[in-house]
């Protein structure tokens, strides 16, 4: 079943590739969404997939950027089918 996660990621998540990484993990993975700098320093994530691989890529973002996140607000959806592909936004 597709999902949406709807995360905000804050700690000192801007200025270390998060976005570009996101991006890259979910075109391998064929995640969809967007993900977007915040001006309050946090980073905005929109994930759309099968729940397993959803939690797998933000598993992955875990992982690979752990030490620079305090704190992760998801919430789970149903997916709307609403996106193509996955993007940074500025």
């Amino acid at each position: 079943m597709k999902k949406q996660a709807h995360a905000y990621y804050s700690g000192r998540v801007q200025g270390i590739g998060f976005r570009f990484t996101a991006e890259r993990l979910a075109e391998e993975q064929n995640v969809l969404g967007w993900v977007s700098n915040l001006s309050d320093g946090r980073v905005e994530l929109v994930a759309e997939a099968n729940e397993d691989t959803l939690k797998n890529f933000l598993t992955q973002i875990n992982n690979i950027f752990g030490r620079y996140i305090q704190d992760i607000d998801i919430k789970w959806v149903p997916a709307t089918g609403e996106f193509k592909d996955f993007g940074v936004r500025s």
